[in-house]
């Protein structure tokens, strides 16, 4: 592992993509020629610890782009990972066809694990040297979206503010301003609404074009196969869907019209939908200094590994928590696989929301920082979506019982909230879920067909869903706002079936939280080892697929906040 003291001041360095070029060829040759499984297990090694360090650098120079969009020299560096990562993985492609060839494969499967070379084999249809042009204009569309999408700002109330402080001001206890806030933001979104329907009409052509050129029956069976989709199919996400809409919408429903009432009001908009409190929603107390000292207090308190965890990421400062003009949309954790360190990016806004980044990203952190001090590859850090979701939305709730520290006495009113907000998400998640799959199946290029998809998927998973008149949401512009429609497409529907999980977790804590958490970090331990049904069983959750599995949560979930 590299030494490192901050993750500012560790130096990045643009890899020589001929060399690791040269090296992967040259690999090929030695593992068709092993002798030995030592040798074998030999040039696995040293092709393994050349692609670690390819991908290290790779994430060095996404996390400082993402920082600052602005930054010429890392955007040069990106566009240069864009153009040359395809080409290495065509020679990669070469040397996983001598590994699965290779009559020392068994030995292999014994170090690494059977999934590991499963993924192998099934990924290795992703790549196609036809598809390169392709792969580097996906890139850079997405590149501009995450540009397109950081610059704008506006000005309200002689503040000058973008997306995340405008979103700040929609949970304002002054309805007034509430609505002016999402006026400000809907027209924020209408400033860039072209260019965002450009992106997305060149990215859907591209993704469409892919699938065609790797010889699949259309992009979602390349994306289910991208995301490691081995455990279900489309159809059995669409009858997951089916039990959201009949089992976790009149749920949400019954909880927005509690809210209503908190509320005193006699109708309920789209403004009001974040306002749990007629006195003002739970905020936390302090900077995000003092807040990242209480979630290190937090941490030592709730296990003695997630203490060692949280004080590696303090001492390297692997964290960019602050909003700042340019830095790109949203949070993510992500790996640096040379450090064996995990990294979350964030933008703090002041709202509970901050909070919620020290427990979720943290959830995803400590999974990746657990699973490969274990012994898990680096590779499989993170287990597939479904599986990884799970691990950010169990922190979250087994969290709980420290919320004090944040949020003192209005430490219940963020719970009630957090957990309603939980399944507040969910209908709105099988809306995108649905969107993308309908976007691609009609080969939807036309912009104004996207609004009208949009516009009917929410009257039928959000019907309580109101714009108080605002003609650009209500027309169905909204479904511009979720990044994952641009950045990483079919990624969403699995927060929603982790959330199955998560709510188990959080229901037996309440019962037995010694044993919900024992079972918790053995899931953390196993990181990507296993396939996703494999994962459920080893952390005791159940199937969500299954018949009566979300019924069943949503019935306990209800008797708990009713």
């Amino acid at each position: 592992m590299d030494s490192f003291t901050t993750f500012s001041q560790y130096k990045y360095v643009r890899p020589d993509f001929e060399e690791t070029k040269k090296l992967i060829r040259i690999a090929v040759e030695s593992m068709k020629k092993a002798e030995s499984k030592e040798e074998a297990m030999s040039v696995f090694k040293k092709v393994n610890k050349e692609n670690m360090h390819l991908r290290t650098m790779a994430t060095v120079a996404e996390i400082r782009n993402t920082i600052d969009t602005k930054d010429a020299f890392y955007e040069a560096e990106m566009q240069c990972f864009y153009e040359n990562m395809p080409l290495i993985d065509i020679e990669m492609q070469e040397f996983q066809k001598a590994v699965l060839n290779s009559v020392y494969l068994e030995d292999l499967k014994t170090k690494y694990g059977e999934l590991y070379f499963v993924r192998m084999k099934r990924l290795m249809k992703l790549v196609n040297k036809n598809n390169v042009d392709n792969q580097v204009e996906e890139s850079n569309l997405v590149q501009l979206y995450h540009k397109t999408a950081a610059a704008p700002s506006i000005q309200f109330n002689g503040e000058t503010l973008n997306f995340y402080g405008l979103l700040k001001k929609m949970q304002d206890p002054d309805r007034k301003i509430r609505k002016a806030a999402l006026t400000a933001w809907s027209e924020l979104y209408q400033s860039i609404a072209d260019d965002l329907n450009d992106i997305y009409t060149k990215l859907i052509d591209n993704r469409i074009r892919q699938a065609e050129v790797l010889g699949f029956k259309d992009y979602t069976e390349m994306m289910y196969l991208s995301m490691e989709r081995f455990d279900y199919d489309r159809e059995d996400v669409a009858r997951y869907r089916e039990m959201i809409r009949k089992f976790v919408v009149p749920l949400v429903a019954d909880i927005y019209e509690e809210q209503r009432k908190r509320l005193g009001i006699d109708h309920l908009y789209y403004y009001d939908e974040d306002m749990t409190s007629p006195e003002g929603n739970a905020v936390p107390y302090g900077k995000t200094e003092g807040q990242v000292k209480l979630a290190q207090k937090m941490y030592h308190e709730l296990s003695k590994e997630t203490g060692e965890f949280f004080d590696f990421m303090v001492e390297h400062e692997l964290f960019d928590l602050e909003t700042r003009p340019g830095k790109m949309q949203g949070g993510y954790c992500t790996f640096l696989p040379d450090l064996m360190a995990p990294f979350i990016f964030s933008n703090f806004n002041g709202t509970s929301a901050d909070v919620d980044v020290l427990t979720h990203e943290a959830g995803h952190a400590f999974e990746a920082y657990t699973a490969t001090r274990g012994g898990v590859p680096d590779e499989i850090a993170f287990s597939t979506s479904e599986v990884a979701e799970i691990h950010s939305m169990s922190m979250e709730c087994l969290t709980y019982p420290w919320m004090e520290y944040f949020f003192k006495e209005k430490a219940d009113q963020y719970r009630r909230t957090h957990l309603e907000e939980g399944l507040r998400v969910i209908p709105y998640m099988a809306c995108v879920d649905e969107f993308q799959h309908e976007v691609y199946a009609q080969k939807m290029a036309d912009a104004k067909e996207r609004y009208k998809l949009w516009h009917s998927l929410e009257e039928k998973y959000m019907p309580w869903r109101d714009y108080d008149g605002d003609a650009f949401l209500e027309a169905g512009g909204f479904w511009m706002q979720k990044q994952h429609i641009f950045m990483c497409p079919f990624y969403y529907i699995d927060y929603s079936l982790a959330s199955m999980g998560a709510f188990e977790y959080y229901i037996r804590s309440l019962n037995d939280r010694e044993e919900a958490w024992k079972d918790y970090y053995r899931l953390c331990t196993m990181g990507g080892s296993k396939g996703y049904l494999e994962l459920l069983d080893e952390g005791n959750l159940s199937n969500p697929f299954s018949e009566g599995t979300v019924e069943g949560i949503m019935k306990k979930l209800r008797k708990k906040i009713f």
